[in-house]
This record gives C-alpha cells, sequence and structure tokens, in this order.
C-alpha cells in the first residue's frame, strides 16, 4: 500500500511515514482501518485515490509546470513548427510517422464497436495509432499532440487508450496529464493565449462571443481552451483562487453529472457530489445544458453557447464569476456537456477583469445540491432539501435535550 502511494511527489519521506506507524502501531492501524471503510461506504477505488491525488499534485503546482512548457518551446524549434494556429493536421502526423516511426491508421477502431467511445487506441507493438474515423480535425491534431508528448517527454508508463479506463498505477495516470499538458501548450501557444486573455479581460463590457472566439483562433475544444486558461492565470494574471467543473448531461436519463474538477488554492463550494444527489438547478453550468438541450428540441443545431453568471453561495459571502460553455459531445452526439471556469470575488479579481460589474452578467443565488439547500421557493428544485430536514429535526432535538436539562 505504501509503495503505491505517490509521496515523493507531496514531499513526504516514506522513512517518515514508517516512524509514524512503529510510533503507535495500533492508533495508526485504526485511522488507515478508518479510511478504507469510508471508501467501501462510498464506493471510492484506486482509480478515485489516483485521480484524487493527480488533481492534489495539479493544485500544488498551480497546473502549471515551466518543464513542459519548455519542453514544447524546443520541439517546436526542432521541428520547424509554424507559429500560425491552428497547426496542420499532416505537418504533426508525419512528425510522428517519420521521426517517432508510428503506423496512424485511419478509422483503425471502426471494427470493434465496443470501442467506438474511444477517440483513439495506441498498440505498442509497431507503434501503431488506431483513430476512430467520427474525430474532427481538432481531436485528431489534439491526438497527435498527445502521443507526440509521450515520445518528447519519454513517458513510458501509459495508458494506450486515448483516455484512462482502468488505471494501473498513479505513474500512469500522471503521465498521461503530462502528455494532456503537452498537447495543449502545444496547440494554444503561451505568449499568444497571455495576449489574448489580456485583452479580453480589458474590455468594460462581457462579450461572450469574443470569450468564444479565442478558442475558435486555435481550433480549441472548451476543454482544451479552459486547461490552458487553468495553466496561465494563477501566474501570470494573479487570479489563484478558481475551480474548473466539467458536466456531462445525458436528456434520456434527466441526470447531471461531474467526470472532471480542478480546484486551485482552495476547495471551492461547486464540487462534485458521489451520494446520487441533484445539483443545484440554478448553477449556470446546468441551466446552460437544459437550455442546449432546449433549443436541440426545437431542431435548432448550436454547436456552442457560452454565459458568465456570478453565484453567490446561499447562507455565505462566497461569490464567484463563473464562464460556462455549453457543447453537444462527440463522438457520442446523445448528451451534452459543459464546462465551467470559475473565479472567487476578491480584490485580486476586481482589479483584473474590468467588466466584473457589467450588468449584462446574469446573478444567481445558487447552493450545492438541492438536498443541501434551504432556499424555499426555489422554482428549479429538482430534490427535496432532506439533508437540511433532517439537520433540523436533529437540531430540534438537540434543543428539547438541552431544554431538560435545564429544567430538571
Amino acid at each position: 500500500f505504501l509503495r503505491d502511494l505517490p509521496l515523493d511527489l507531496f514531499g513526504i519521506e516514506l522513512s517518515k511515514v514508517v516512524e509514524i506507524i512503529a510510533g503507535a502501531p495500533a492508533r495508526v492501524s485504526a485511522f488507515i482501518s478508518t479510511l478504507l471503510e469510508l471508501s467501501r461506504n462510498y464506493a471510492l477505488n484506486e482509480e478515485s485515490f489516483y485521480f484524487g491525488a493527480l488533481r492534489s499534485y495539479l493544485q500544488l503546482h498551480n497546473n502549471y509546470f515551466e518543464d513542459i512548457e519548455n519542453e514544447v518551446k524546443s520541439f517546436e524549434s526542432n521541428f520547424s513548427i509554424p507559429s500560425e494556429r491552428p497547426l496542420k493536421r499532416e505537418h504533426l502526423a508525419t512528425i510522428l510517422q517519420e521521426h517517432f516511426q508510428y503506423e496512424i491508421v485511419e478509422g483503425g477502431l471502426d471494427q470493434y464497436p465496443e470501442l467506438s467511445h474511444l477517440r483513439s487506441l495506441y498498440l505498442n507493438q509497431g507503434r501503431r495509432l488506431l483513430l476512430n474515423s467520427r474525430l474532427s480535425a481538432f481531436q485528431q491534431r489534439f491526438q497527435f499532440g498527445k502521443e507526440l508528448g509521450f515520445q518528447v517527454l519519454q513517458l513510458k508508463e501509459r495508458a494506450n487508450t486515448s483516455s484512462i479506463t482502468a488505471p494501473r498505477s498513479f505513474e500512469e495516470v500522471l503521465n498521461h496529464s503530462k502528455a494532456i499538458y503537452f498537447s495543449a501548450a502545444l496547440h494554444i501557444p503561451l505568449e499568444s493565449i497571455r495576449s489574448d486573455v489580456s485583452i479580453f479581460f480589458n474590455n468594460p463590457k462581457w462579450q461572450g462571443e469574443a470569450f468564444l472566439e479565442i478558442g475558435k483562433k486555435y481550433d480549441a475544444s472548451p476543454e482544451m481552451y479552459y486547461h490552458r486558461l487553468t495553466n496561465i492565470l494563477p501566474g501570470f494574471f494573479g487570479i489563484q483562487k478558481l475551480f474548473f467543473i466539467r458536466f456531462i448531461h445525458d436528456p434520456s436519463q434527466g441526470r447531471f453529472e461531474v467526470d472532471r474538477e480542478l480546484h486551485l488554492n482552495r476547495a471551492h463550494r461547486p464540487h462534485s457530489n458521489g451520494l446520487n444527489e441533484h445539483y443545484c438547478r440554478r448553477w449556470v453550468a446546468t441551466s446552460l445544458l437544459q437550455d442546449l438541450y432546449d433549443l436541440q428540441q426545437e431542431g435548432k443545431y448550436v454547436q456552442r453557447i457560452v454565459r458568465a453568471q456570478r453565484s453567490r453561495y446561499f447562507g455565505t459571502e462566497d461569490e464567484y464569476l463563473c464562464f460556462t460553455i455549453a457543447r453537444s459531445s462527440h463522438p457520442q452526439p446523445t448528451q451534452n456537456i459543459s464546462v465551467t471556469l470559475g473565479f472567487l470575488l476578491d480584490d485580486e479579481l476586481r482589479q483584473r477583469i474590468a467588466f466584473l460589474e457589467d450588468a449584462a452578467i446574469q446573478h444567481r443565488e445558487v447552493n450545492i445540491t438541492c438536498e443541501r439547500c434551504a432556499v424555499l421557493d426555489c422554482k428549479e428544485r429538482a430534490a427535496p432539501p432532506i439533508i437540511v430536514e433532517k439537520r433540523q429535526r436533529q437540531l430540534s432535538v438537540q434543543k428539547k435535550l438541552a431544554m431538560l436539562d435545564r429544567v430538571y
């Protein structure tokens, strides 16, 4: 168990942990047993641990890695990568084929229906890269960028699928993240995106289309666009208190699920919930998905829609400025996806974003989940506030016991 923990990445010496265990074996054993019992109760597994550890690792570094940025610059210089974006798909494919001896098989996954949800599959034998024929040009370029990342960064332990389905170790998860970072930095150069964001933040008015245009400039998916923003905002703009969250909406099931999230500087209020509770429908992340679905039901094709919202959390002083982009999933068009980047409102943010007080930005009072929300007149409520009611019953019991104790 201890060997599998990536202690060195967090500056923890294994010998120190062993000393703690040796000093109080019964207590430490009970503590570990408690953690294991909690993990069973909440259906946590190795995958949950690996991805949780990865998020913590990214948070420690503000999701910015100068060594990978430098590797990207060296790669661009060594292979004469042009400064114009988006990059040509054929250029990246040629580098993979001629320099790294890849065999790229167009539509190579089509004969395997059970793998239709994957974008690509890498086979070590012959370095064959099987592609899903339904990929867009951007998705192909991004996959090529990841493969270049694995090779340039010399990442040996890796997943062969485009997304990790069953991680075997933390090293595999970490290397996958590094390859994604390399691809994002390759397709969205650092200096260029810094300039674009600086101009956008200085606008006196919120301009949703202008925000989308930055991503379109690089022909980037919302996920890659937001990934790059989380790389640069803390260090280059001083915006460190931020979160990223991605929702999957399956209209046939009527459920919203979080499948990715990242919190920098602190654990922010909007977060995933593994207890099958109903996320607040006032969040722009969920309401925009519902709006997208309504447009689809009306027969209107919309590639992407964007909205800004200032979200104040009920009963607290915490307020976030959120930018959300919603789109149809690809290559699984039966689902919709939203990605949200949220910034905690503080003095630093007010100095950085000129349009923060723009009246065009929607203001909403929100909460975490319906089950934990005490707002009584919420028209968007999707489930009764059972957690709040349980807490109130417990409080009532405690008050009655305290009263009886004073009387008798």
